[in-house]
């Protein structure tokens, strides 16, 4: 098999995140030690705001009060398809028993975490989706408490059309704040919040960042880099459609990659000339970033066949995987590393981002390897417990004294042993 690169992408320089570590080590510092006053000195000094830091229920009323109801209606429209496909997975999550031996009942039970933090990404575009992702998620899965932050406007606060999608999905506690002090805000249960068990949602590399220094005293989503999206497309599919997905998934930002794979050169060179027209069609600054990702982080390879696609493209193991070629149901069954996959002309990664239900906080940078997305599951604590017999505890003393005894752990063999004797 021979993989032909028509297009490689710019090695991305070393980067030294040593900068980002450092600020994000002294903001999480002065926010332990100095509390709500150093989230309100970062959030005045960061983003300009001043005004409360959390929303009242009659800012949250106006805010959702000025929101087209056009616009209301495309929201609730994505929130049931979410909602639904949450649902969907939850009634996949068992609890189970099962007698392990005469005597010995163990069982598995699935208990949702007490508290949620949703920080939903602000900065140059105004992410509704993300809101929605992150707290119907948490509450589908009956997390008893959501606290749910964004970045502000000067004056204005979190955009209203995030607030509606917030307050649609139930958050109980809406907060103006958003990068580190947001993550700092919602781990330690500041601003009359309950401690965060696990917080989510995307956000920058100081947002990232934060949710990596904080992991192990609270729960995160995933470890997360810039977007990324692959396609794999054969002679059936259109240059046209193929060309305007890279470049919606490039309008992320300049350092996300978009790969295409395919089997027909004349695909390739077809969206190759076409790209940088559909590019320069865009609003600036969509158009820049887009315009960079696809000059540094794009990537065309021409493989010989289906499977040699497939092998590559599990390789990549991308956060975004379209397919658009013959035989679904092939590609269906064989690919096994993506964050989400999206089949056919008819699909396109721009509904998974926004409307169409299965999550988009998905795992990035080569992640899909070995994780998926965020689900009810990530909200969801799949825990055991055992209960036994005299006659069981019997037989298990015996055996897990001489075991221990081997191990060389003397008091598991007494704890065990006394069980004999009652």
């Amino acid at each position: 098999m021979a993989t032909t690169y028509l297009k490689t992408a710019t090695p991305r320089p070393a980067v030294e995140n040593k900068d980002i570590r450092d600020i994000v080590t002294i903001m999480l510092s002065n926010i332990a030690r100095e509390g709500e006053e150093a989230v309100r000195n970062y959030a005045q000094k960061l983003d300009g705001w001043s005004g409360p830091i959390v929303l009242s229920d009659s800012a949250r009323k106006a805010a959702c009060d000025r929101v087209p109801d056009s616009l209301k209606d495309d929201i609730r429209f994505a929130h049931a398809n979410i909602r639904r496909f949450a649902e969907a997975q939850k009634a996949t999550m068992g609890e189970c028993e099962v007698e392990v031996m005469p005597g010995l009942i163990a069982g598995q039970k699935n208990i949702p975490v007490s508290s949620a933090g949703c920080y939903v990404p602000g900065g140059r575009y105004s992410h509704i989706a993300s809101a929605l992702m992150t707290v119907t998620t948490a509450k589908v899965a009956g997390v008893p408490h959501i606290t749910a932050v964004s970045p502000t406007r000067p004056d204005t606060g979190i955009p209203d059309a995030i607030v509606f999608a917030m307050d649609l999905c139930g958050a109980d506690l809406i907060l103006n704040l958003g990068g580190v002090q947001g993550i700092a805000a919602m781990a330690g249960g500041l601003f009359g919040g309950k401690p965060a068990d696990i917080l989510v949602g995307p956000g920058n590399s100081y947002v990232a960042e934060a949710k990596r220094m904080l992991f192990g005293s609270v729960g995160i989503d995933m470890f997360a880099g810039p977007t990324d999206s692959l396609v794999v497309a054969d002679h059936t599919a259109s240059p046209d459609t193929v060309a305007m997905d890279l470049v919606s998934q490039a309008e992320h930002g300049a350092d996300s990659p978009v790969w295409l794979i395919t089997t027909d050169r004349a695909l390739a060179e077809g969206v190759l000339s076409r790209v940088a027209s559909l590019i320069d069609a865009l609003p600036e600054p969509n158009a820049t970033a887009a315009r960079i990702a696809w000059e540094e982080r794009a990537e065309v390879i021409l493989c010989d066949s289906r499977e040699e696609a497939a092998e590559v493209s599990d390789r990549y193991a991308p956060e975004h995987l379209q397919v658009q070629a013959e035989n679904l149901d092939w590609w269906l069954n064989r690919l096994t590393a993506y964050g989400s996959l999206f089949l056919g002309k008819d699909t396109t990664v721009a509904f998974g981002d926004k409307t169409s239900g299965p999550n988009h906080v998905l795992p990035t940078s080569g992640a899909a390897r070995y994780t998926g997305g965020l689900s009810v599951h990530k909200f969801t604590k799949t825990v055991t417990w055992q209960r036994c017999t005299p006659d069981a505890a019997h037989e298990l003393a015996l055996r897990t004294a001489r075991i221990s005894r081997v191990e060389g752990m003397e008091g598991h063999a007494r704890a065990a042993e006394i069980r004999l004797n009652t």
